[in-house]
This record gives structure tokens, sequence and C-alpha cells, in this order.
């Protein structure tokens, strides 16, 4: 039986989910702020389709990307080199969400990204915990991604491309942007081949969650992030 989350239940403990591939841990509940952060500070995230119910996850083991371990091939190199896009943070985080849920995916129909989900992300915005890294051209917005921040923990949600690499972009400048500011890890939930590519690898999920709960111990206030504070990183090295 999945528990069901009422509105003041807690999560069950994480080693409780499923023994499955995706681990399905409860059902339920709603979300709110307090909710969504409570449930990333404890390695759970919500997963569903429209008609179903909530349903929270936490997989074992856990795809992760530590910042400083992305692969970059030689062609995202030479593109990141390049002076025709810009990227810029937290201007336009309806538009990436928008995107993201608009975007098909492979073996997929619909998006889980549904109108619900998006609002719910739009709050957490709003206050400070959710962000966007956007790719723009000629100033029109091309690809970009967008998560949730918390201590120094990225927990990463959706990418989108219109263009060639421009998703890449985005992220190679958040890794390089989360390594500057001391960010140990970004969550990748689910294992794939694209994500493997990148260099986001499995851990078990025990050895997550006690890296997330030394990473989120943390007092810094949620705030938006600068707008320019990462354009032109790549291209300034030699």
């Amino acid at each position: 039986m999945i528990p069901w989350l009422d509105a003041d239940s807690p999560f069950p403990p994480v080693t409780e989910a499923l023994k499955d591939p995706n681990g399905l841990l409860a059902a339920g509940g709603d979300l709110s702020p307090a909710r969504l952060i409570q449930a990333y500070r404890q390695g759970i995230f919500p997963w569903y389709s429209t008609g179903e119910p909530i349903l929270w996850w936490s997989p074992d083991p856990r795809m992760v990307l530590f910042p400083a371990e992305l692969k970059i091939s030689r062609s995202l190199a030479k593109t990141l080199r390049n002076a025709d896009y810009e990227v810029k943070l937290d201007t336009a985080f309806a538009e990436v969400i928008a995107a993201c849920a608009a975007t098909p995916r492979p073996h997929q129909t619909g998006t889980w990204i549904t109108p619900h989900m998006q609002a719910a992300y739009r709050r957490l915005h709003a206050l400070g915990f959710a962000h966007s890294v956007e790719t723009w051209r000629a100033g029109k917005l091309i690809g970009g991604l967008y998560g949730v921040a918390l201590g120094r923990a990225f927990f990463g949600e959706s990418m989108f491309s219109r263009a060639s690499n421009a998703s890449k972009i985005a992220l190679a400048h958040l890794c390089a942007y989360l390594e500057a500011r001391g960010f140990g890890i970004i969550d990748c939930q689910m294992e794939t081949a694209h994500l493997a590519s990148l260099g986001a690898r499995p851990i078990p999920r025990d050895e997550f969650v006690a890296r997330l709960a030394r990473l989120v111990a943390t007092d810094e206030a949620p705030s938006r992030w600068p707008a320019d504070a990462i354009d032109g990183h790549f291209r300034r090295r030699p």
C-alpha cells in the first residue's frame, strides 16, 4: 500500500519507497511551497500526470551531477566560445517552464508539467527558491532549464531547446555558476543515457540523502539570482 498524505501528513522515510527503479514513496498532499520545500530537503520530488493524484518519488540509486564533472564535448565547447548568444538568470521563469511543458519527449504523450505544477513552481520562483537559466539569441529565448535551489543543492527539473545545444549552453553556465558559489550537487532525479553523457552518475540514495542533509543546512535566505551573473563565463576563458 502506498501511504496517502493528508494536508498535515509528514512524508514517510525515503527508505520506505517501493523497490522499483523509480522509487514511488507516497501519494496525495498538495503542491504548496511548504510541502515542496519539505520534499526537496528530504530527497523527494513530485511527478505525476493529468488525472492522477500527486505522486511523490525517491529513487534508489539517485542520478546526480557534480558541477565540476560536467562533460563538455568539442562541439559544445566551440559553441560556448561563440558570441551569438547570451545567458540570463531568472528573467523569464514562466516562459521557461511553459516551454519545458510544451517540449515533446521520447516515449511520452502529454506532459507531467501540468498547469497545476507550473503554478506551484511559479510560486516557488516568486519566493526565491525556483530559478531559470535562459539561453537567448537576438532577443529570442532559444533554450533553458529550471529547478529549485536549497542551501548549496540544486534540484534540476526540466530543460528545453529551440536551437542546437541551447539547453546544454544553459546547463554549462549553471554548473560554472553553482561551482563558483560552492554548490555541491545537482539532483537529476532519474537515470538516463542523455544525463550520463553530460557527466551525471547514479549514487546510492542513502549517500545522496546524507550529502543533501549537509548541503541544505544553511540559513541563507532564498532570493532571485542576478540576471547577468553568468553570461560570458566561457567566452572569457583563454
